[in-house]
């Protein structure tokens, strides 16, 4: 479901079927305009039941089995030196490849040498000759062989620069797992739409093509993409830059809901790590933003309750954490007394069970105090606890060890460490001091935002 402030979100939908996964390659045709570099633009055909239907994207599509036989025709990069270069153990080439001939068939130019190592230059033959020629390569790849083989030609794959590594995020109906290259568009050659699968193509500037001015509707990776490509000034810097880039990651952007709809999530997100842990399979379930009143069931033992900053209602504040078995008694852990207690009402729904102790991460002051006990109102039966450092609690069948606050905060300040699931809940906003050889704790429960892992 969609969660809204005061609704709460299951940690454990029924997992979907996986969705299989297919390669792909995609090749970045980049040139130099008066203004700076240009980025080569093609927009797809509008076509029913396709995610990707009239967005602007850069040429590419599915490795194909047959790509294989093309690399007796490369030039300048064996299968080993790809593969090597793409971190894979093997089939490295089927991605040059690929994305040579996805090119040529979608925008109509090859990347390819003649007998004496000169690019190809397409716009040197009749209209025709050329049609027919593309024609037959979008046959199939025996197709294009064929063809290069006639001509004296090679594909010039060592003219590619490998770039990015992306994989559709879980939940989506297909999946790709696309390695992306760049690439100088070659003198003598101009781009062609097939008129199917792609019916229009533009020479943009990225952060052009990206200002939504611009209007196009862009796909999460391309759109990333272009922002990667507008630090660069020309392409000559740009290619420099991929080919000294090492041990390129992948990037597996993850579906999540908020206040803007279902979007994809970026690895560089505040929320990414979270929604990793609370969705995996990709249902779209975890929240990419942190609301006022928004409750949310982290796991069995654990639900997060997100109050109101106190300066807006609207305006999300500190979390609050449940902590207990899936069946028994919880502890409630306050970060900022005050503001849990100005929250009393939305606590007291959110409750997965009876409360029996109260704990606070934040330093035993007076006020502190008071606000705290002034939130057995709503459970009478409760304890207000402030516990010693390497005391433990057994609250419902889990167990919550104290540790005083690391990382300079205050001296009685405590954090909780729930062992069964190595969370430590702190009264810090980020990520607190942790002992570096500490293996206890995996996961940090802050007092705002979302989960953070360990040394992520």
């Amino acid at each position: 479901m969609n969660a809204k402030p005061s609704e709460t979100t299951p940690a454990n939908p029924p997992r979907p079927a996986p969705r299989p996964i297919r390669n792909a390659a995609t090749l970045i045709l980049l040139r130099d305009g008066a203004r700076g570099m240009e980025v080569l633009m093609l927009r797809r055909a509008e076509k029913a039941d396709d995610q990707n239907s009239g967005a602007s994207v850069f040429p590419g599509g599915v490795v194909d089995t047959h790509d294989r036989s093309l690399h007796l025709m490369c030039k300048g990069l064996d299968d080993a030196a790809a593969s090597a270069r793409l971190g894979v153990a093997e089939g490295g080439l089927d991605y040059y490849a690929a994305a040579v001939r996805e090119c040529f068939e979608e925008a109509g130019v090859l990347f390819a040498s003649d007998a004496e190592d000169r690019v190809v230059e397409l716009d040197r033959l009749p209209a025709s000759r050329l049609e027919a020629m593309r024609h037959a390569a979008e046959q199939g790849t025996d197709a294009l062989l064929a063809m290069c083989d006639a001509q004296g030609w090679r594909l010039a794959v060592d003219r590619l620069a490998y770039f990015s590594h992306w994989l559709t995020p879980p939940g989506m109906p297909r999946r790709f797992d696309t390695r992306f290259f760049i690439a100088q568009m070659p003198a003598g050659q101009s781009v062609k739409p097939d008129g199917r699968e792609t019916v229009e193509h533009m020479w943009l500037r990225p952060a052009d093509a990206v200002h939504p001015d611009r209007g196009l509707k862009l796909m999460n990776v391309t759109r990333r993409t272009l922002e990667q490509l507008a630090a660069f000034e020309s392409t000559a810097s740009c290619m420099t830059h991929a080919r000294g880039l090492a041990g390129i990651v992948l990037n597996m952007p993850r579906l999540a809901d908020g206040p803007q709809g279902r979007r994809a999530v970026n690895i560089d997100e505040a929320a990414y790590p979270e929604i990793g842990r609370l969705d995996p399979d990709g249902t779209g379930h975890a929240r990419y933003a942190l609301e006022a009143g928004l409750v949310m069931q982290l796991s069995a033992r654990v639900w997060r309750v997100t109050g109101s900053s106190g300066a807006s209602p609207d305006e999300p504040g500190s979390n609050s954490y449940f902590v207990g078995g899936e069946r028994g008694p919880c502890a409630l852990i306050v970060s900022q007394p005050h503001q849990a207690a100005a929250s009393g009402v939305l606590l007291r729904s959110a409750a997965p069970g009876q409360v029996r102790w109260l704990l606070s991460t934040a330093p035993r002051t007076a006020a502190a105090v008071d606000s705290l006990e002034s939130l057995r109102s709503s459970w009478p039966g409760a304890a207000v606890r402030w516990p010693a450092p390497g005391e433990t609690l057994d609250v419902g069948g889990a167990t919550l060890a104290t540790q005083a606050a690391a990382g300079g905060t205050s001296p009685d300040a405590l954090q909780f460490l729930l062992t069964e699931e190595r969370t430590l809940f702190t009264g810090a906003t980020g990520a607190p001091a942790v002992h570096a050889n500490d293996g206890s704790v995996e996961w940090i429960a802050p007092a705002n935002g979302f989960l953070l892992r360990r040394g992520a």
